[in-house]
């Protein structure tokens, strides 16, 4: 089997749609990326095609996208492409190319994002044990034990 793994910038074009699927959850929306070139006649910019992607998420991605994506968000999905074949209600063959995703983030080149990190206990909190000072850091750092030898004996 063919395994083609690509990054597509976009839009989302559809909600995110949760469902079950062989006893696993996955979350699934559409998605457009929009080819844009300069016109050298006139000078201006004017799309010269539309790519269609569905995109599918699984495992540690359905509660991120889940809770963070929505239609219109511009993202940047990564993942492995497929052609899906299949026969729509009115008997006439149809293809779909779809992504697995394994990562989905924002295109931070047309938006600005927040992270929001989850919480951790204290004792996994690295923000709890990180140096304050400059003499903190220095004591943090590792270093290397040395032996000096005296020169010339």
């Amino acid at each position: 089997m063919y395994e083609v793994n690509t990054a597509v910038v976009g839009t989302v074009i559809t909600n995110p749609v949760k469902r079950s699927a062989n006893g696993e959850e996955v979350i699934s929306f559409r998605m457009a990326s929009n080819a844009r070139r300069q016109d050298r006649g006139t000078g201006e910019w004017v799309d010269s095609g539309t790519l269609y992607l569905s995109v599918s998420c699984w495992r540690r991605l359905v509660a991120g996208v889940g809770a963070s994506i929505m239609v219109g968000d511009p993202i940047v999905a990564y993942g492995q492409l497929r052609t899906n074949e299949y026969t729509s209600k009115d008997g006439v063959a149809r293809s779909d190319l779809e992504m697995r995703a394994s990562a989905i983030g924002p295109d931070l080149a047309r938006c600005i994002v927040k992270i929001e990190r989850p919480k951790l206990p204290a004792s996994q909190d690295p923000a709890a044990t990180a140096p304050t000072t400059d003499r903190d850091i220095e004591q943090s750092v590792p270093r290397p034990e040395r032996h000096l030898e005296p020169v010339g004996t």
